[in-house]
């Protein structure tokens, strides 16, 4: 009896530090996400609830956001490992803190474009960029669409604009009411939320800076220098997880809905679809992700990007577009072969 009951308790023991050898090889990332919980944090949350990080040894948390400035503070910051954030928060950043010593580096294209675009009611007139000249524009301060729109006017000649800063939740209701021309914003964010305040969006013009001379890239994944230099197979493993959960995304993206509904139990489940779609097909399965395939950059345009955000964002030093990207962890090819073919 003795002898069986020392064998019980060696198999207990070994089952427990087996246990305990999985869990410590399990690698917890937190991760920081631009904006609040909307059809868009569907590519994040469902890797998540799928369970795709999971088998990738990986515990990662999705937290919601404010904004891609935010998001680029808080990774550098070392409170978060990982985040998504627009290119262009990310080469500010760079470029105004040339000596901090944890600027986020990005390693995966999301947004192949940039969601940026004016919009304005038809009322007003405003039919094509040349319209905007002279006109009062309104945004929040930190707005990528407003702070790259010296790009967006220098490719379209437009001057004059007057600009009305306001928190994120006036910005459509200003222009709803007439208190401002246009604004600007992300499409899929802005459009959704003027038919929310009672505005037909056949009644709305939407100017998008990529079809409009504007060659920017969107949102990135960004990730600080520590996780790359510690655990790059972290960072590998994270983005063919997120890889798979986006092909998902693509191809149900009612169904990836129900994963943001259970992070966040008060959105409009319908809106939220539509907005997930329209992200979709304007910045991800876009014509220019299928030329540079997703994921991936093209160097000329990034080099391109990082000359007109030095110059329209006024930055401290010029951006380095070497040192914003590394695409060394990405996936192969093969694996990020993930659009539906158009």
């Amino acid at each position: 009896m003795k002898k069986r009951s020392l064998f019980k308790l060696a198999g207990a023991v070994f089952s427990l530090a087996v246990i305990g050898s999985a869990q410590a090889q399990t690698t917890p990332i937190k991760f920081q996400l631009d904006w609040r919980f909307e059809g868009p944090a569907a590519l994040f949350l469902t890797p998540v609830a799928k369970g795709y990080f999971k088998d990738a040894k990986l515990d990662v948390t999705v937290d919601a956001g404010s904004g891609s400035g935010g998001a680029v503070t808080r990774v550098a910051s070392g409170a978060y490992d990982m985040g998504f954030a627009d290119l262009a928060a990310l080469m500010e950043f760079h470029a105004n803190n040339p000596d901090a010593p944890n600027k986020p580096v990005a390693v995966m294209m999301v947004y192949n474009d940039t969601p940026a675009s004016v919009m304005a009611l038809k009322k007003s007139g405003i039919k094509t960029p040349a319209d905007l000249s002279g006109k009062k524009l309104g945004a929040p301060v930190f707005d990528a669409g407003r702070r790259a729109f010296p790009i967006f006017a220098k490719a379209n000649n437009i001057t004059g604009v007057q600009w009305t800063a306001m928190d994120p939740p006036l910005r459509e209701t200003m222009l709803a009411r007439g208190d401002v021309d246009a604004i600007t914003g992300f499409t899929f964010t802005s459009l959704l939320n003027l038919e929310a305040r009672g505005v037909n969006i056949a009644d709305v013009v939407v100017l998008p800076y990529p079809e409009f001379g504007v060659k920017l890239y969107g949102n990135a994944i960004i990730a600080t220098p520590k996780i790359l230099k510690e655990n790059p197979a972290a960072v590998k493993a994270f983005l063919l997880a997120f890889s798979k959960g986006v092909k998902d995304v693509i191809t149900n993206p009612a169904a990836a809905i129900a994963d943001v509904k259970a992070r966040d139990g008060i959105i409009n489940v319908e809106l939220e679809t539509r907005r997930l779609k329209l992200a979709i097909d304007t910045v991800i399965n876009s014509p220019n992700a299928h030329l540079e395939g997703f994921g991936q950059i093209n160097g000329p345009r990034l080099t391109l990007m990082a000359a007109q955000v030095s110059e329209a964002f006024a930055t401290k030093t010029p951006v380095n577009a070497e040192a914003v990207w590394n695409g060394s962890f990405l996936p192969t090819k093969a694996e990020l072969n993930i659009l539906p073919k158009k």
